[in-house]
């Protein structure tokens, strides 16, 4: 019987093979497999059975049976018994020989099943297929291939037979017409040749040790002429491959003498294949088998082959070469290989052949024989040794080459030569400086082109070359250590070329390296030996070439840094006095280096420090001569750089430093001359190097460096005749004009540097006589430059100690020429700094003495002013702009400087006032920008001798107080400053300290941050603040001029300015006294209208204060009147409320008197609709709503607050009942219209937004929201509202859960406010609107959730009125009465066990609630009863244990995933009360539960999955399995995710080892769940029951009905899901354990 189950298992499976799906195959496949492992013989004999009963079965179906009988017999090979193999050979051979033609996948299905039967029944595979094997008779396809495939797999039990076979199969190669027979027979020809030459290989291990190669050579060639002669020609390309593939192989079998004949044939033969080029690596793979085979016989013909084999193995490495196809890639390697085994005994005639191609000037055949050249160097050293100097003489073409891809080859082949001695030899510098002169390539030009995966098809641009030659040259220096005495100190030589600049770092690295490793060998006294050395550079050309590339120390992958540590390296060979200071300096420099970054470091700074280093090298060698020497090499390095301007302008400035160490005066002079004359003025860092050199040379030779000026001055540069300097003869007029800037900037750079003693008597007699001269030009750079040097004149002055006795004669013509420079610049763009520059010397001049006339001082700060406030915009933040204003203020500042009076502050102000009332605002910006930098810089500067008036402070407070509410942001943050400035000026003159601080004045410089913002209000607080200060700190003679000041204000062209004048006025006159009106109506109509007329927030503030005035007289009139006003509200009526929120007191009452009219009407009117059943609409009454809306505008202004904090509780219950009452309430018809349409937008539509739509809802929600900010619960707001729980209060499905979300905020940051709130919502229970009492019912059951009800002795009295609403008539509130009890069990759980009964009763009742048609009260039940269980006695839960667990346990597969949820972890809950009477039957519980429990961790809600998760963990103690406990503790984490096939298989493991009886119960469950509507569930149920199975002892299995099961899987095998199919399938194989 169980071996008709066993079959029935795999005939069931067999037949499911017809599913589409091919995971579904895959998993039949392995159940098949799985079952075999079981009862291999069975199964195999089942197997066979059905492909042979099922002949007409699709052969893609035959495929998987058979792939599963190979997989059985391969896995249980060891112990198959020899019928069962014979059964299975037979099967296989029928299989695969069954269709004539040929099937591939399904005959080799059945070839690989012979095969892994082969393994170890050989014989009796033979034995079987030699009978389909016989002679005369073209044989089927497989059985060749399976001969080939047994023979590799089974070496020693396949060769004895091979003798035989190829003697049957020889005849047959004739007969075969068809390529794919052909190219069968050649895999097997090549498969027998592999195998018989490992055979031989392993004589050792073989079992029969007498077979010899010539066993079968002769049989071998009789197939090697047919495949040769006969089918090689064929045009098939595959039958071609499948010959040239076995040719290989084959030619070791051939006997000597006929591979010593065939060669001449058979290398032509292979060697013309290669005009295929896909069939290339094939080729080449067999090429070089036949090469190795014929070397191994020493063949004599193969050297007469030589030339016609080299020329064809070039063109194969000289291909393009794509290295993304491995194909390709491989056939290179293999051609590689042939060279190597043509090195190995043709070295001599293989060098002739490839040393002449160097010579082409093809560039594929060049680099293709570098990379062959390459290869024997590496692979026969020893063949080479002797031809190395040939081999060097042949790379000098190569060398010149210019393809970036020959030099990538050339460097290749260079690496390998220094590893093996190459570069030793003669010839060998000649590489080395190639290899140099690659690394100084332009780098990073690979940023620029796209990368190609290819070696040959890329573009190599000269940046690759040049990473691979640094990256050779490293490696040759650091890991070849006989390479170390060839480069040291060879490669010195490399440093100083210009054009190898790019090459110092690499070059560098190395010598650090190769110098390290010299001064190990020599110690510290280690330094350049110039005797065998001749080509290497001076001392001082190194000292030169390494520091004026370190002043760019990070170009050139951070040259800086290698460089210096070159020169620290060479101190003792520079000079032998140079250790101790440079062994200090230059490691601090190469610090410096390394702790900044090209944005970090200042070029200034660095180049600083690098003179200095010079400088204090020069004084540490003190030697003239040496001075001189290096001086003299820096002005022959100088017209090297003319490509490196940044170098050559350091290189100018060395030159200056060193000429100022030099005492040779004659030697000065002479390079003086040099310089000027041979300077290329054209370039801009030319004319600065130059002139810097001349100001750094007349630190010490100013005598000197002035002749040589003036002789420059008068020479023929400038007179275009020959002279002096008859080089310059030829020049044009715009060369003329650079050498004159190159000229006037030496003249300021002398002045500069010169002693400060020398250069007053010198400045003007020597400097500025030429200087003037050149005055009159439009060349911009000669402006420039005459600006730059008269700056650095001026502080060459000041800097001096007797400036102060210094009267500068010509300071006013210099102005003069300084303020035409500006007035010249175009006021339309800002192009040059021609304006920056002439007022910064300006600036430098107004300082020396004589000062200027009042006539000079307008001219220049009305010609600066005009020609720097104008312009237009930037596009963008420029540095040219930002200096320029900047010079402007410095310059104001000088100016104001020389005159700090009130005067002077007037004079400065009449010129800046109409620009900061200009109508266009970045004029305005900028000129209070200025304003507040003079007026900073005056109240610092300021030094009061004696009190006396400030009487222009009325003045300047008008113009500037209100700007600080000015449209553009920076002009209100620059005018609080004028403000704060001359308020600090005012103390000052009154007597007070500098650095006194006034508490009012400072407060102004916290308004800054806030006017940043453009918010109006903002900006009204800031005015009145600021009024409020100047009220108090404004002299009383100054009010008047204040006023009319302010007055005029009203008219400035900035809006926002002017109304900033009207609100100052009224704050200012507030402080002096209120005035008040008398007739209310018609005042607030009046103020009203106002609104209307002019939107403006100072009229606005204005009607404000009005307003509040009167309501603090006639409050009941005010409110009454306001309230009368058209709804919705317009901006005007909104801005009269709110202005009722400034006076507490008078809040208070207002509120009130709203709240009143809000309780005193219906919140609604039914209008019973026409249509028959439909709902009556609901319609708010208007005066409630009036009265909302007003409260809403007082409550949202922030003044409100202590009189909302007051009534508290009085406002938050009804404005909660006012939002309960109008969910879902219209707003009332037949609103009255605004008597002017224009309240809604004032005069041109702009007086402000228009009314909100009149919501009843929102507007109660929104004037709620407001009481909490206002009355200090600001966190309650914010709380609800990240919850979303405000869009809930107004949504009639979701008002509850607002509601909830709102009480829980205010239990969390409102407690103490909770008593007075409960007391007065209490009464609420009883309201006749539902509405009313689901929103009182669902705050009180949120706050029985807190602990503060229990705190403030609040919770008895809400659980009873919650008890009681149990019987309320709303389904909805008996919903939430039960929700309230059980947040009890947060709230207060010290209480539950008190109330425990009585909280259990209310739950039960919930739970068999009979008006309760979508379990909402039931579903509330249970949440509140699992919520309540852990803090119950256990006495008054064990009573209804049972009943509990029943009565839930259908809701486990409800549709509803809450339910489901619910449910489960109320079971869960339940578990820890099932000890003691109750363990036995609750147990039974946990049993009928646990399948489902089991199979809904496959729920598709993640919440029913982690309750589950729950479930079971609290079960896991009470069933009594320790290691089922243990699983469901560890695993059954509720954030962690599960791997639910391993854990269900750990699962069953441990419920058959402890419940083996409860097998049958558990499958019927599973059963049940066969049919689930989830697939999860579905694929999860016949899963849980193929792990039961698994693991149940087979004696427990037989309880189960194994016919009902498997019919039942058997369903599922066509279950639309392939998930379930496949579970289904592996199940039906785990069967095999029972049966």
């Amino acid at each position: 019987m169980s071996e008709s189950r066993v079959k029935r298992l795999a005939t069931t499976l067999m037949d499911a093979t017809t599913d589409k799906d091919p995971l579904v195959h895959e998993q039949i496949f392995s159940a098949l497999c799985y079952l075999g492992g079981q009862e291999p013989e069975e199964i195999l004999h089942a197997c066979e059975e059905y492909l042979r009963q099922h002949d007409k079965l699709a052969y893609p179906h035959r495929v998987i049976i058979l792939r599963a009988m190979e997989a059985v017999v391969k896995g249980s090979l060891s112990q198959l018994d020899k019928s069962t193999a014979k059964v299975v050979i037979f099967l296989a051979s029928n299989e695969m020989t069954k269709s004539k033609d040929i099937i591939f996948e399904w005959q080799q299905a059945a070839s690989n099943v012979l095969v892994a039967v082969g393994r170890r029944f050989i014989n009796k595979v033979m034995e079987e297929v030699l009978t389909k094997f016989q002679p005369g008779v073209l044989p089927h396809y497989f059985i060749v291939q399976t001969f080939a495939n047994l023979s590799m797999a089974n070496v020693f039990g396949m060769v004895p037979f091979l003798n035989s076979i190829l003697g049957t199969m020889l005849p047959m190669l004739g007969m075969a017409r068809q390529d794919n027979m052909k190219s069968v027979f050649c895999y097997a020809l090549q498969s027998f040749s592999e195998s018989i030459q490992e055979y031989l290989a392993n004589l050792d291990k073989a079992p029969d040790p007498t077979v010899r190669r010539d066993t079968f050579s002769n049989e071998i060639f009789s197939a090697y002429e047919v495949l040769f002669y006969g089918w090689l020609q064929s045009r098939e390309a595959k039958l071609r491959l499948a010959v040239v593939e076995a040719l290989g192989p084959m030619t070791h079998l051939l006997p000597s003498e006929k591979l010593e004949e065939q060669l001449p044939r058979l290398i032509p033969g292979i060697l013309v294949l290669y005009r295929k080029p896909a069939e290339a690596y094939y080729i080449s793979k067999s090429l070089c088998q036949i090469l190795e085979a014929s070397v191994n016989i020493g063949s004599r013909t193969l050297d007469t082959q030589l030339d016609t084999l080299l020329n064809a193995l070039q063109l194969q490495i000289c291909a393009p070469l794509d290295s993304s196809m491995p194909v390709p890639l491989k056939n290179h390697n293999e051609v590689l290989r042939c060279f190597t085994v043509l090195a190995s005994s043709f070295p001599d005639h293989l060098l002739g052949f490839l040393l002449p191609k160097l010579e082409s000037g093809n560039e594929r055949i060049r680099v293709g024989t570098l990379t062959i050249l390459r290869q024997i160097i590496n692979s026969t050293p020893s063949q080479m040794e002797f031809k190395k100097p040939f081999i060097l003489s042949s790379m000098k073409l190569p060398l010149q080459d210019n393809s970036n891809r020959v030099k990538r080859a050339v460097v290749h082949v260079i690496s390998a030569m220094a590893h093996h001695g190459y570069l030793e030899q003669p010839g060998g510098e000649a590489l080395i400086e190639f290899l140099v002169r690659q690394c100084a390539l332009p780098a990073n030009q690979a940023l620029l082109l796209p990368r190609r995966s290819s070696l040959e098809m890329e573009d190599l641009t000269d940046s690759h070359v040049r990473d691979i030659s640094v990256n050779t040259l490293f490696l040759i220096s650091t890991t070849v250590d006989r390479m170390a005495d060839v480069l040291w100190p060879y490669l010195l030589e490399f440093v100083t070329p210009i054009p190898l600049t790019n090459a110092l770092t690499p070059l560098c690295k190395s010598l650090l390296f190769l110098a390290a490793q010299r001064q190990e060998e020599e110690g510290d006294g280690f330094q350049l030996t110039y005797d065998n050395n001749a080509g290497l550079p001076s001392p001082y050309a190194l000292t030169v070439r390494l520091l004026v590339v370190s002043s760019q120390p990070y170009l050139g992958e951070g040259r800086g840094s290698a460089c210096l540590r070159l020169l620290n390296v060479l101190q003792l060979s520079v000079h032998k006095d140079l250790k101790p200071l440079w062994s200090r300096k230059i490691p601090a420099l190469v610090e410096h280096l390394e702790a900044n970054t090209t944005e970090s470091l200042s070029q200034k700074e660095w180049e600083e420090r690098l003179l200095k280093f010079l400088r204090e090298t020069l004084a540490a060698i003190s030697d003239p001569l040496w001075t001189s020497q290096l001086t003299q090499e820096m002005c022959r390095r100088l017209s090297s750089y003319n490509c490196y301007p940044m170098e050559k302008n350091f290189l100018y400035k060395c030159i200056g430093t060193a000429l100022a160490a030099c005492n040779n005066k004659d030697l000065v002079r002479k390079q003086l001359q040099d310089l000027l004359e041979t300077a290329r003025y054209q370039e801009e860092a030319e004319r600065e190097g130059l002139a810097s050199c001349l100001g750094l040379c007349a630190v010490t030779h100013l005598d000197e460096t002035l002749a040589k000026l003036e002789e420059f001055v008068k020479s023929d540069v400038f007179k275009k005749s020959a002279g002096l300097f008859s080089i310059f003869k030829d020049r044009s007029d715009h060369e003329v004009e650079k050498v004159k800037s190159t000229l006037i900037l030496c003249y300021g750079h002398v002045a500069k540097h010169a002693p400060r003693e020398l250069v007053l008597a010198r400045i003007e007699t020597d400097i500025l006589r030429n200087i003037f001269l050149y005055f009159n030009t439009k060349d911009l750079t000669l402006k420039l430059c005459l600006i730059r040097s008269v700056c650095m004149i001026c502080q060459a002055i000041c800097a001096s100690d007797q400036s102060g006795d210094f009267s500068f004669s010509r300071k006013a013509e210099l102005v003069l020429q300084m303020t035409d420079f500006i007035k010249a610049e175009p006021v339309d763009s800002l192009r040059t700094s021609i304006r920056q520059k002439a007022m910064m010397a300006c600036m430098y001049l107004v300082i020396l003495e004589p000062p200027l006339s009042d006539t000079e001082k307008a001219e220049l700060v009305e010609s600066c002013l005009s020609s720097v406030l104008p312009l237009p915009l930037p596009d963008a933040p420029e540095p040219l702009w930002s200096n320029t204003l900047h010079a402007l203020k410095d310059l104001l500042k000088s100016l104001l400087h020389r005159h700090m009076t009130p005067h002077g502050l007037q004079n400065m102000f009449e010129h800046l006032s109409p620009w900061i009332k200009s109508a266009k605002e970045h004029e305005r910006e900028r000129a209070v920008d200025v304003s507040a930098a003079i007026l900073a810089f005056y109240r610092e500067k300021l030094n009061v001798s004696t009190v006396v008036p400030f009487y222009n402070l009325g003045f300047l407070m008008a113009l500037f107080s209100p700007r600080c509410t000015d449209s553009q942001a920076s002009v209100r943050q620059h005018a609080v400053d004028c403000v704060y400035s001359l308020l600090y000026v005012q103390l000052c003159y009154e007597g007070f300290s500098r650095d006194h601080r006034d508490d009012s004045i400072e407060k102004l410089k916290a308004l800054k941050p806030g006017l940043r913002d453009p918010d109006v209000s903002i900006l009204f607080q800031a005015c009145c603040s600021i009024a409020k200060v100047i009220a108090k700190r404004l002299p009383p003679d100054q009010m008047l001029s204040l006023l009319l000041s302010m007055l005029e204000g009203l008219a400035d062209p900035d809006r926002n300015c002017s109304r900033a004048a009207t609100v100052m006025i009224n704050s200012i006159l507030k402080e002096r006294g209120a005035v008040l009106l008398e007739k209310v109506p018609e005042i607030l109509e009046m103020v009203h209208a106002k609104l209307q007329e002019v939107d403006e927030e100072p009229v606005r503030r204005a009607a404000q204060q009005t307003v509040c005035i009167l309501a603090t007289q006639h409050k009941a009139a005010v409110v009454a009147t306001l309230l009368g006003r058209p709804l919705p509200l317009d901006s005007c009526t909104c801005t009269m409320w709110q202005a009722l929120a400034s006076d507490p007191p008078l809040t208070s009452q207002v509120l009130e008197l709203l709240l009143e009219k809000i309780h005193r009407d219906v919140p609604y009117k039914e209008n019973k609709s026409f249509l028959r059943g439909s709902t009556p609409e609901r319609v708010a009454t208007p005066f409630p709503l009036a009265a909302t809306c007003a409260l809403h505008e007082i409550l949202s202004v922030r003044e409100s607050g202590p009189a909302a904090l007051g009534l508290y509780a009085e406002l938050f219950v009804s404005l909660l009942l006012r939002v309960s009452c109008t969910v879902g309430v219209q707003p009332p018809r037949n609103l009255p219209l605004h008597k002017d349409r224009r309240s809604l937008g004032g005069k041109g539509g702009g007086g402000g937004p228009a009314p909100r739509p009149l919501e009843p809802c929102s507007s109660a929600v929104e004037t709620l929201k407001a009481m909490l900010i206002q009355g200090g619960s600001q966190e309650v707001v914010r709380a609800v509202a990240e919850a979303g729980g405000w869009e809930w209060l107004w949504s009639t499905e979701r008002h509850h859960d607002g509601v909830a979300l709102l009480a829980s905020a205010m239990a969390k940051h409102a407690g103490p406010k909770l008593p007075s709130i409960v007391k007065h919502l209490s009464p609420m229970f009883n309201s006749l609107y539902d509405s009313q009492r689901l929103t009182t019912t669902a705050f009180f059951a949120e706050l029985l959730g807190s602990n503060v009800v229990n705190d403030l002795v609040l919770l008895e009295s809400m659980m009873d009125s919650m008890t009681a609403r149990q019987r309320d008539s709303c389904n909805a509130v008996r919903m939430l009465a039960l929700r309230g009890l059980g947040n009890i069990a947060s709230g207060a759980p010290e209480k539950v066990r008190k109330h425990g009964a009585q909280l259990l009763a209310s739950m039960m009742n919930g739970m068999d609630d009979k008006e309760d048609p979508n379990h909402a009260v039931a579903l509330e039940a249970m949440c509140g009863l699992s919520k309540l269980l852990a803090l119950m006695e256990e006495r008054d839960v064990r009573s209804m244990l049972l009943h509990v667990a029943i009565r839930i346990r259908p809701f486990f597969d409800s549709e509803r995933p809450e339910l489901r949820r619910s449910s489960v972890v109320l079971f869960g809950n339940l578990t820890k009360f099932s000890a003691g009477s109750s363990e036995d039957a609750f147990f039974e519980q946990i049993l009928n539960g646990l399948v489902t429990l089991l199979l809904h961790l496959q729920d598709p809600k993640a919440e029913v999955i982690k309750a589950c998760k729950f479930a079971l963990r609290m079960c896991g103690p009470s069933m009594g399995c320790p290691g089922l406990c243990d699983m469901f503790q560890n695993h059954l984490h509720e954030d962690r995710g599960l791997h639910y096939g391993e854990f269900m298989n750990d699962v069953c493991k441990h419920l058959m080892q402890s419940y083996p009886d409860t097998l049958t119960r558990l499958v019927a469950t599973n059963l049940f769940y066969f049919k689930s509507n989830w697939p999860d569930i579905r694929a999860a149920a016949p899963m849980f029951v193929g792990f039961l199975v698994l693991h149940v002892n087979p004696e427990h299995g037989q309880q189960l009905d194994l016919d009902e099961l498997i019919a039942a899987l058997t369903v599922l095998l066509k279950d639309p899901v392939a998930a379930v199919r496949m579970k289904a399938a592996e199940t039906l194989g785990r069967l095999v354990r029972i049966v």
